[in-house]
């Protein structure tokens, strides 16, 4: 596009009209209006245009050229503190992505944007990625780093927008279930969302006080049999009843899945995603697990009423905390001045009181060429201090008066119970057999 413009000389000039355009890939994340609108003020403010892409990557995939909105201050000045997306989103690549390329491209350059913001996770920021290097200086292009996983690595353990305000209405059903687990006399297995890592599970568990939390960092190996999950599990309900509770609550990522044999989970032949990878959330991991422990429990004429719940999709779309509000005003104002100033293939984070950008180049692992992603280090004092208040069979358990009450509760000898469930306190065993 062309702007004509009529100077005081008289003289006429024709310019490009330097366009800003605003893409959301990846699932919903509270505080994706507050990097939209901050953005959107802060580019029209500076005189540029400004364009919302509708229905995310995969709008721009498909060829849709009415996808591309104009965005006015009007339009977002009161969305900041509102969930969802006012662009909507989506995730996944589409099929021959190679050849769609093309036509992402041809989009973006028809439309005039020079200018992208991409606000996303890690299937966002590896499209970002592609989009700068293919448009050679063309298209500038900055990432917002959006997920409710945290699993983006970031600086000083700056956590990605979304996270703190998905952990906060997931602290708030946890609670209200502990209540109810207490009144019931019941155990609740809560899985997250939380395909890559277990921070968001283990920042809900650790700040509802949940009895025990279950991350797939702990499973040192690929792969492990179901056993060893619902042992776990089992464990910290013997270990409560020793202590004369009746109750808990069991919060689990759904990360877990991926962790347990295939053919144990009846999802060999699962469907997958877009990107090959199974839907988790199609897999009743609760439900399995619920199973396995009220039957392994159920040998020790242990009767234990256990309910699974899956939660996520109830905090993606919340409004966000005025931590995530704040935070995604700083990223987005930041994101249109790290542009407007010739940056280019970068992320933007708001660290320390600064707003920086890191080079697209630090947050890919190669020669792979896919993003790196952060997991929970099972190794750190953070990790440390969230064990120390789960309710679970540790090292100690297994010695002195701690071990007679443990296997009084499922009528076995302090020998017979060291020897069925001992394996539990070593958190060094890689390699384990079991047989019964």
């Amino acid at each position: 596009m062309w702007l004509i413009c009529a100077r005081k000389d008289g003289r006429i000039t024709v310019m490009q009209d330097e366009i800003v355009g605003i893409v959301v890939g990846g699932g919903p994340a509270p505080g994706i209006n507050g990097v939209i609108s901050a953005a959107t003020i802060e580019a029209i403010n500076e005189k540029k245009r400004v364009v919302g892409i509708m229905g995310g990557f995969n709008s721009l995939f498909e060829g849709k050229e009415n996808a591309v909105v104009p965005l006015s201050i009007d339009d977002v000045s009161r969305i900041h503190a509102r969930g969802g997306s006012i662009l909507r989103t989506s995730r996944g690549t589409p099929s021959q992505p190679k050849e769609k390329f093309k036509t992402l491209m041809s989009i973006l350059k028809g439309s005039g944007i020079k200018y992208l913001i991409s606000i996303g996770g890690e299937g966002s920021l590896f499209v970002a990625n592609w989009i700068e290097r293919e448009a050679r200086g063309t298209v500038n292009v900055v990432h917002v780093p959006k997920t409710i996983d945290n699993d983006i690595p970031m600086p000083g353990g700056l956590t990605t927008f979304g996270y703190q305000s998905a952990r906060h209405v997931g602290v708030e059903i946890v609670q209200n279930l502990m209540e109810d687990a207490r009144t019931m006399g019941r155990w609740y297995f809560v899985v997250t969302m939380g395909r890559n890592a277990g921070h968001l599970a283990l920042g809900i568990g650790q700040a509802s006080g949940a009895t025990v939390t279950v991350i797939p960092e702990e499973f040192v190996q690929d792969s492990v049999p179901l056993i060893r999950v619902a042992d776990t599990l089992a464990g910290s309900i013997i270990k409560r009843m020793a202590a004369g509770k009746d109750h808990g609550v069991a919060v689990i990522a759904e990360g877990v899945a991926e962790k347990i044999y295939p053919n144990e989970l009846g999802v060999s032949d699962a469907e997958r995603d877009s990107m090959g990878r199974l839907r988790l959330s199609d897999i009743p991991l609760g439900h399995i697990l619920a199973e396995r422990v009220k039957e392994l429990l159920g040998n020790y004429d242990l009767k234990v009423g256990i309910v699974d719940k899956n939660i996520g999709y109830e905090f993606r779309a919340a409004d966000p905390i005025p931590y995530d509000v704040e935070y995604t005003r700083n990223l987005g104002y930041g994101a249109v001045r790290f542009l407007l100033k010739g940056g280019s293939g970068s992320m933007i984070v708001s660290y320390e009181g600064s707003i920086k950008p890191i080079p697209f180049v630090e947050m890919f692992k190669y020669p792979e060429g896919v993003v790196k992603v952060r997991r929970v280090d099972i190794n750190s004092e953070v990790y440390e201090v969230a064990r120390k208040y789960m309710i679970r069979l540790e090292q100690e358990d297994f010695q002195g008066p701690q071990l007679e009450k443990l296997s009084k509760v499922v009528d076995m000898t302090p020998e017979e119970f060291k020897e069925r469930f001992g394996y539990l306190g070593d958190r060094t065993i890689v390699c384990y057999m079991l047989s019964f």
